[in-house]
């Protein structure tokens, strides 16, 4: 459970925002501290499963055949197999607009050579190559998982944000997936705390609030 000041934060930010006709996300603005960032080693780039959910949709791929794609069709959005994966690789526009459109692929193990092959170039460098898919895994629990699932990202730059909930959610539900992130934060991070200079809640288009 998260702390009294981290739900005040969220609470506050949830007041606070100005009433728009569309559901608003509710954002964690993150900013280093104290850390070379064109060292790729420092850079923060992990997933972290939110213990209440995104509160939004997640847009989840997966590339399977056989009957793991048959299960995967009742959860991801969509099932590729080789023959699509080969397509994607002969339509650039095509594979970097499935790209931009998805927030997670997923793919059985003895694919990944081939996605690397046709989609590496496009995937790469948005930092959404597909999590393999082991024989022995649950198609359906992985794609379950990864829908609650955001992805702590900073590149080169010092700050960087991730979603946290949405502003229909409880501020305590918020105030828990943001502890979650904090503690993974506090455990990849070389100095731990000591590298985080402030964290930001807001909603979309909120005031921003000091977290920490």
């Amino acid at each position: 459970m998260a702390d009294q000041d981290i739900e005040q934060a969220v609470s506050s930010a949830l007041e606070d925002a100005p009433e728009r006709n569309f559901r608003e996300t509710v954002d964690l603005a993150i900013n280093l501290r104290d850390l070379d960032l064109d060292d790729p080693s420092n850079r923060v780039d992990t997933g972290v499963v939110l213990p209440e959910g995104t509160g939004q949709e997640t847009n989840i791929v997966v590339f399977a055949a056989g009957e793991t794609a048959l299960r995967a069709e009742d959860v991801a959005d969509d099932v590729l197999d080789g023959d699509d994966l080969e397509e994607l690789g002969d339509d650039d526009d095509a594979a970097k607009d499935l790209a931009d459109e998805t927030d997670f692929f997923i793919a059985e193990q003895d694919m990944m050579q081939d996605i690397g092959r046709y989609l590496g170039t496009v995937l790469g460098p948005r930092g959404k190559m597909p999590e393999p898919l082991d024989p022995d895994d649950d198609v359906v629990e992985v794609v379950e998982r990864m829908k609650n699932t955001v992805q702590l990202r900073s590149r080169d730059r010092r700050t960087f944000h991730t979603r946290v909930g949405a502003e229909d959610m409880d501020a305590e539900a918020i105030a828990d997936n943001i502890d979650v992130i904090m503690r993974r934060l506090h455990a990849e991070l070389e100095k731990g705390p000591l590298n985080i200079d402030s964290m930001f809640v807001k909603t979309t288009m909120g005031p921003a609030v000091e977290v920490a």
